[in-house]
């Protein structure tokens, strides 16, 4: 019926209230609810998935094929959403309407929260209430007074698992990057530029397109303030967090420009957005996110949209996690070596030859790209004369652009297989509530900057969202 399938945002939002019962649904221990335990056979953790919509199923196509997990339980409001989540999974879990039923069930030791952004810690804090493992995409928190409530419930469930979805941290390219740059292999690295540039005139996104029904309809939460943090929520968190890996610190400032300029059918985000932040030691970060074009100036112009480029005083590195289509890659360019000084029989210093910028570019051109190559075409010593001459050939291949090293496992996978053995182990994820609520605030603080036109910075989230303290001036 036509009435199923358009919910509101009123409906959503009283659906996903808080609630006080849930916690008392579960046994407790000591006036706490009690951790889930991991019973399954096999040792598989029984999760449930509250959101199959558009993330929510795209998870599921991934977690079909993770045996670590078992699918006990699927919740959404939307009745074709919930429908096609379980045709998905396909081994028929249990179905809910209100998630709160869910967070009830006690064959549940984990939940996936794949909801829109402003609902994301009202249902993760009842998860957590309700003594379940949490996975939560990013961003975990969508107002400054949830990043002090949410690290505070944290703090009181520390036996829980909560991991926030930030893949790139679990990719084999972005993890060997990270290395060089630890290892110095790229010099000091003090500069990153990032970007994702989509066309949404010639390729409109369903997901970024507006609906019938306005801000009353969910299906329109990406593009209205009230339900979204914009591009800055949606693109630029995942990539701010590589800045933070690469760096190993939060920023100190941000700043920055939005407006909205072309996709004017009555939204309230910006349409394109350019952002710097500013790191110690003099270490940056160049964002830029529009709406209106896709070309990528990385991998000579033959990837789209999105990439981040890491540059050091000995190197540079192009990479992006790629898509469905298009697969993760990382190229890397070795700076010039220094020029050695001429010197006279006197000992004197001669005078430099004039060097075209041409020829500078092509010397550096000839440094690179080397191509990061997949642990699977390293060299171990074990390797018969047909395997090394393989490997050789695939790397020569490879080299030249022939051959596209793939990751040899979707960091999607990964990140949600190390979910579930982090619930098992107790290990805390690569991506974990510190890094979760890092690149939380990073949104929070960007948009905060555009909407003042000035310098945010980042302590400043340490007063947002408190209560006034009576008698004390701010």
């Amino acid at each position: 019926m036509p009435q199923d399938r358009e919910v509101s945002r009123r409906d959503f939002v009283k659906a996903a209230g808080a609630v006080s019962a849930v916690a008392a649904a579960i046994p407790a221990v000591h006036g706490a609810p009690a951790v889930q335990k991991v019973r399954a056979a096999n040792d598989q953790v029984q999760y449930g998935i509250i959101g199959t919509g558009s993330r929510g199923s795209y998870l599921l196509k991934h977690l079909k094929g993770i045996d670590s997990g078992r699918c006990v339980a699927a919740c959404d409001i939307n009745p074709e959403n919930l429908k096609h989540g379980v045709d998905t999974i396909g081994n028929n879990p249990k179905q809910y309407k209100d998630y709160r039923e869910l967070l009830a069930a006690k064959d549940v030791d984990a939940v996936i929260v794949t909801l829109p952004l402003f609902i994301h810690y009202p249902v993760t804090r009842d998860a957590l209430m309700a003594g379940k493992h949490v996975f939560c995409e990013k961003c975990l928190v969508f107002k400054p007074e949830e990043v002090h409530a949410l690290r505070a419930l944290h703090l009181e469930h520390p036996k829980q698992t909560l991991q926030t979805g930030l893949q790139r941290r679990y990719s084999y390219f972005y993890q060997t990057v990270k290395q060089m740059v630890d290892k110095g292999i790229l010099g000091n690295v003090h500069h990153i530029h990032a970007q994702w540039h989509r066309n949404m005139l010639n390729k409109p996104s369903a997901l970024w397109t507006m609906k019938p029904g306005g801000e009353q309809n969910i299906a329109n939460w990406r593009v209205y303030r009230s339900m979204s943090g914009g591009l800055t929520a949606e693109l630029t968190s995942h990539q701010v967090d590589i800045a933070d890996w690469m760096f190993g610190s939060q920023p100190e400032f941000v700043m920055g420009l939005g407006s909205l300029d072309t996709l004017k059918d009555g939204r309230d985000v910006w349409d394109n957005i350019q952002l710097i932040y500013k790191y110690p030691n003099g270490q940056k970060m160049t964002y830029s996110s529009i709406s209106t074009n896709s070309f990528l100036p990385f991998f000579n112009g033959t990837r789209p949209e999105m990439g981040e480029i890491i540059m050091g005083s000995e190197g540079t590195v192009e990479m992006t996690v790629g898509d469905d289509v298009h697969p993760a890659i990382a190229w890397w360019y070795r700076e010039p070596p220094k020029a050695a000084a001429v010197t006279t029989k006197a000992g004197e210093k001669k005078k430099e030859a004039y060097v075209a910028g041409a020829t500078m570019v092509a010397s550096g051109a000839a440094n690179g790209p080397i191509p990061i190559m997949t642990s699977d075409l390293n060299f171990t010593g074990k390797e018969s004369f047909i395997d090394k001459e393989v490997k050789f050939a695939r790397r020569w291949l490879t080299s030249k652009g022939v051959m596209v090293q793939e990751e040899q496992r979707n960091p999607v996978d990964v990140e949600l297989e190390s979910f579930f053995d982090c619930c098992r182990t107790g290990q805390a994820p690569k991506a974990n509530v510190e890094i979760g609520m890092a690149d939380s605030v990073a949104v929070i603080l960007s948009n905060q900057a555009m909407d003042e036109g000035r310098k945010v910075y980042f302590n400043e989230i340490e007063k947002m969202g408190k209560p006034a303290v009576p008698g004390k001036k701010g």
